[in-house]
């Protein structure tokens, strides 16, 4: 139960709660997070992860939230202890397309790539620099910012039952970042699970990231190097509520990402991972009022929830501001 001084519950403490809730707190207001899992279990944690809308239903604000996002995300690559570095990488096709694609568009220059110098099979790329997160890093950086902006974090253990009961809460505004679990929450019939399955070995040497796109509008192959550990993938496996991680997909993504770069076979694995990307034909951020509470939604970010969270962060505190006056 939140306290009756409480102006806001975020619920859910993915990319998208914590980065509402501390925008929220740095406009003034007095913020709560009430989740079912820690920031570190979350489908959150599981990503990549680089800038750039992808596996995303967007509307017209879409890409002003995605520029939001991208400029604050530069500022914390500067930023001390943030796990959010520039990193330069290649985007490529075994079908290549004559011109740059649209998923990264606004991330500046794009150089193209010599097909030579790609992978076996890979017909055309192209080479820029963005914003890669180690996540789970990420995570407990925002959630030290929280700590430091005094708004507590609590565990649930378990989802709220139904929004009816999370507007038993004494807390007029409440902020929806439940991701998949919306599905349930609100409830939305329109969410629904992208499961993607990663590994997580040690690095090699690997400094850049790659993205590889197949035949198919989800058949992606990627590695993105975070300091010590390198994180490959991956799946999209629209539907598939599985959270445990299955061998023979393992192996595919290690075979894969190996013909890609040869040295991650000698790489150690150190995890492998699940998450369900929280896939909705548009994201929904929009307020309304249900019983009794003003409830702004925010959820349905399919796989670009680190691309879009500060720019949504930016309008959810809008709504919010404009609702408490």
């Amino acid at each position: 139960m939140v306290s009756s001084d409480s102006d806001v519950l975020v619920i859910g403490a993915g990319i998208c709660g914590l980065t509402s809730a501390l925008t929220l707190a740095r406009a003034g207001l007095r913020v709560r997070v009430e989740a079912a899992a820690p920031p570190e279990l979350t489908t959150s944690a599981v990503a990549g992860a680089v800038w750039g809308p992808h596996l995303v239903g967007l509307d017209g604000r879409g890409a002003g939230w995605a520029q939001v996002t991208l400029a604050r995300l530069r500022e914390l690559a500067a930023a001390d202890g943030s796990h959010v570095r520039l990193i330069s990488g290649t985007d490529a096709y075994l079908a290549g397309p004559s011109e740059p694609p649209d998923w990264n568009a606004g991330i500046g220059e794009r150089q193209p790539c010599d097909p030579a110098g790609l992978p076996a099979g890979y017909r055309a790329g192209w080479r820029f620099t963005a914003p890669v997160a180690w996540m789970p890093g990420y995570l407990a950086y925002l959630s030290g910012l929280l700590r430091e902006a005094g708004v507590p974090v609590a565990i649930a253990g378990q989802p709220f039952g139904s929004l009816a009961e999370a507007c038993e809460s004494a807390a007029p505004v409440i902020v929806n970042c439940a991701g998949a679990g919306a599905r349930d929450l609100v409830p939305d019939p329109q969410v629904s699970p992208v499961r993607g399955q990663v590994i997580v070995t040690t690095n090699p040497g690997i400094t850049k990231f790659f993205i590889g796109h197949g035949p198919g509008a989800d058949d992606v192959t990627y590695l993105f190097p975070h300091e010590g550990t390198v994180v490959l993938g991956g799946t999209s496996e629209a539907g598939d509520w599985t959270a445990e991680p299955d061998p023979a997909t393992a192996e595919d993504i290690m075979a894969r990402c190996a013909a890609v770069d040869p040295r991650l076979v000698h790489a150690t694995v150190l995890a492998h991972r699940v998450g369900l990307r929280p896939f909705r034909p548009q994201v929904r951020l929009e307020g309304e009022t249900a019983g009794g509470r003003y409830v702004v939604h925010n959820y349905g970010h399919g796989g670009a929830g680190v691309s879009l969270a500060w720019g949504c962060a930016e309008e959810v505190t809008a709504l919010v501001r404009a609702r408490l006056g």
